[in-house]
């Protein structure tokens, strides 16, 4: 598992239709065992998972949290028929992957902020932008409403027009399996909380 941040243009995602969530498994027992089950295959009905951190080469979440149905391992790996996660990516996680001198957490109203130090029009100043955090083509994306540049006041306008692209966020939670689409974002004190889901996902080994 593993996240993936980049910068953009705001909206650049906007033309991807709106994802359709997958029913969230649960519990309950009542999934059908395969009549075709191989040698060497095992059928698990249900499986959940709670971690407190999970941590690969990718990847640094806190607070997981799996349920899925309908699983099927064999030596190809883990077929999940369907599958539902729910993670937090650290805010200092995505900080890093923005850049040096950069720093995530959350703002007023459910909503995050952004101070980074840019260098615009020869000079060297400190951002700290706020804005809205939502989907938008299955990424997490935050886009700003209000940009505080700091500087003469007949400055500022400008500025804050060339900073904007420099403290838009869009970041695809990478490296998980194939098949998990992101769904829903909120902010917490801890990060960003994001729910997962999928059908027919493959874990590989």
């Amino acid at each position: 598992m593993g996240a993936f941040l980049w910068l953009s243009e705001p909206g650049s995602a906007s033309a991807d239709p709106p994802p359709v969530p997958v029913p969230v498994p649960t519990a309950t027992g009542d999934a059908t065992p395969p009549d075709d089950l191989a040698a060497g295959e095992t059928w698990l009905g249900d499986v959940a998972l709670d971690a407190g951190s999970l941590l690969t080469t990718d990847a640094d979440l806190r607070d997981v949290s799996a349920v899925g149905s309908n699983v099927l391992t064999g030596a190809g790996g883990i077929r999940v028929g369907r599958l539902a996660v729910d993670a937090t990516v650290p805010f200092d996680v995505v900080a890093q992957q923005i850049g040096p001198g950069t720093t995530v957490g959350p703002a007023p109203g459910g909503q995050a902020s952004v101070r980074r130090t840019v260098e615009i029009l020869d000079r060297e100043l400190d951002v700290v932008a706020t804005g809205t955090v939502e989907v938008v083509g299955g990424r997490l994306v935050v886009e700003p409403r209000s940009i505080d540049v700091g500087g003469p006041a007949f400055l500022a306008d400008a500025i804050a027009a060339a900073a904007r692209e420099l403290v838009v966020i869009e970041q695809d939670v990478d490296g998980l399996p194939e098949g998990l689409v992101l769904r829903q974002v909120t902010v917490t004190d801890g990060g960003f909380r994001a729910r997962l889901d999928g059908e027919d996902v493959l874990i590989a080994p």
